[in-house]
């Protein structure tokens, strides 16, 4: 599998640039050249030293050296957050937009790439950064054993797809040899080993080699947009008329707009005391859930063929099991082979992910063998089979999401702030998919550029999404399929037909 990082046109390079200050004599700041293969590297300056209007805020102003004084910015209480991010000065920005202006996008998944992308379609250089270690993509995830050789999705297993605007951009995958339509048996699977199939209408796709070469792919064939990964954005700040990001103290850069593409409880404390409460508001009003993933590999097929008539299923969403919601043959659906090791993902149910749910950067070993033996015993109890006759898996990984879903929507493509010039895009704007990550990174790409074409006003006509209300989210708990119905709600509706 081919990584970011491989890609001279996603490389990332540094230039060192001391900072001159009598204030800070020994003090070295590092900032991001875009590598374009195009035009010639540009080093982004900084100016320190204009004072007044939360715009021109100076970063690096009045931070104490002494480690005595020091205290984290952010505390771990979320009523301690909502409060800062409820009573903080907005941010309003005058200064012209420059005729080649950047956009920082925070969080490299679906949305924030597809987002960097329809940029680059409108001319606007990007630079995204992903906390990824061993590629982009978020929850489009897949795992490779390399001396096994065993893989895995452990994320997002597969989609559909609706919206013509997607269309577009799975036909260009279609071509390119990406995806391919997932022609395995899909349907729903009852305790006791009741299965029935899914129509094959809407078609479901997948990634060729899993879902996370997807995510390269969105960025290889472009010329404007830089990749930094991996970097956790710990801070961004309003300075002289733009963004300046940061991790941990060492500069980033700086940007003309922001996007944050990423949710949760990093993504509100990043917007704690950022200069933009009614973003934070509306962040701080999403609800997500927790799922466990176990992935395992078995010597031996394991009996999906439950009675004499029925064909082995590849897929299925598990119903009236609590710690299983969804079971899929990765050796099947991705390698489409019957011999050798059988790599499977189990999903749990929200419901069993709250109940034990930990910090997922550090697993208790104890939760985790208490975890495992739960997955595995609903297994058994979906497939019909008796108590400990399951075989045991010779390899096994148990991951966290922590903020797997969304629970609520605002029902909306994207939020954007024009004061501010920073927007927000995600699934859980317009639902829990990926069809829905794709068109909310589009829409806000799209309202960037708008807004930068006509100069870049500080004014209310671009805002969108400030004030939406939410409503509950329906699904399955792996996420939603559009176009898929359960087996109870199936009707005729036609599936939009893709180029092949």
């Amino acid at each position: 599998m081919n990584s970011a990082c491989n890609n001279p046109l996603l490389s990332s390079s540094f230039l060192h640039q001391p900072l001159k200050s009598s204030r800070f004599p020994n003090v070295s700041i590092f900032f991001p050249i875009i590598s374009n293969p195009i035009t010639p590297n540009r080093c982004i300056p900084i100016k320190t030293t204009i004072k007044g209007s939360m715009e021109s805020r100076n970063p690096t102003k009045g931070r104490s050296t002494s480690p005595r004084k020091f205290k984290p910015r952010y505390g771990t209480s979320r009523r301690s957050t909502i409060k800062k991010s409820l009573s903080q000065e907005q941010v309003n920005f005058t200064k012209p937009i420059p005729d080649d202006p950047v956009v920082g996008i925070i969080g490299g998944g679906m949305s924030g790439l597809t987002c960097a992308l329809y940029l680059e379609k409108r001319g606007i250089r990007s630079t995204v950064f992903d906390t990824g270690i061993h590629g982009l993509g978020g929850r489009m995830g897949t795992r490779m054993i390399d001396h096994q050789p065993l893989i895995f999705d452990h994320a997002a297993q597969f989609f559909t797809v609706t919206n013509p605007k997607f269309a577009e951009l799975v036909d260009d995958w279609l071509k390119r040899g990406l995806v391919r339509e997932w022609k395995g048996t899909i349907g729903e699977l009852e305790v006791g080993g009741n299965f029935v199939p899914f129509p094959s209408s809407p078609p479901k796709y997948i990634g060729v080699n899993g879902m996370r070469p997807l995510a390269d792919s969105l960025l290889s064939q472009t010329s404007l947009v830089n990749v930094v990964r991996p970097c956790w954005v710990s801070a961004l700040e309003p300075f002289n008329g733009t963004w300046h990001l940061s991790e941990k103290g060492k500069p980033c850069g700086q940007f003309d707009a922001i996007v944050i593409a990423h949710n949760g409880k990093c993504a509100n404390r990043l917007l704690a005391a950022s200069g933009l409460p009614l973003i934070a508001k509306q962040m701080k009003r999403l609800e997500l859930s927790s799922i466990w993933a176990l992935l395992a590999a078995f010597e031996d097929p394991l009996p999906t063929a439950l009675n004499a008539a029925s064909l082995p299923f590849e897929g299925a969403f598990v119903k009236g099991v609590e710690s299983v919601s969804w079971m899929a043959n990765n050796t099947k659906k991705l390698l489409a082979s019957d011999s050798g090791p059988q790599c499977w993902t189990f999903f749990s149910t929200a419901t069993f992910g709250k109940q034990n749910k930990v910090p997922q950067e550090s697993i208790p070993n104890a939760t985790g063998e208490k975890v495992k033996e739960a997955m595995l015993e609903g297994v058994e109890k979906a497939l019909g089979l008796s108590k400990s006759s399951l075989q045991k898996p010779f390899y096994t990984k148990l991951q966290l999401w922590g903020a797997a879903l969304p629970t609520n929507t605002p029902g909306i493509p994207c939020i954007f702030d024009p004061r501010g010039r920073a927007g927000i895009c995600g699934d859980w704007l317009l639902g829990s998919s990926l069809e829905a990550a794709a068109l909310s990174g589009i829409a806000l790409a799209d309202q960037i550029a708008d807004y930068f074409e006509q100069g870049g006003p500080c004014s209310d006509e671009f805002a969108v999404g400030l004030h939406d209300e939410y409503k509950p989210l329906e699904g399955h708990d792996i996420g939603q399929f559009p176009g898929l119905d359960t087996v109870d709600q199936i009707t005729n509706v036609p599936a939009l037909t893709l180029a092949t």
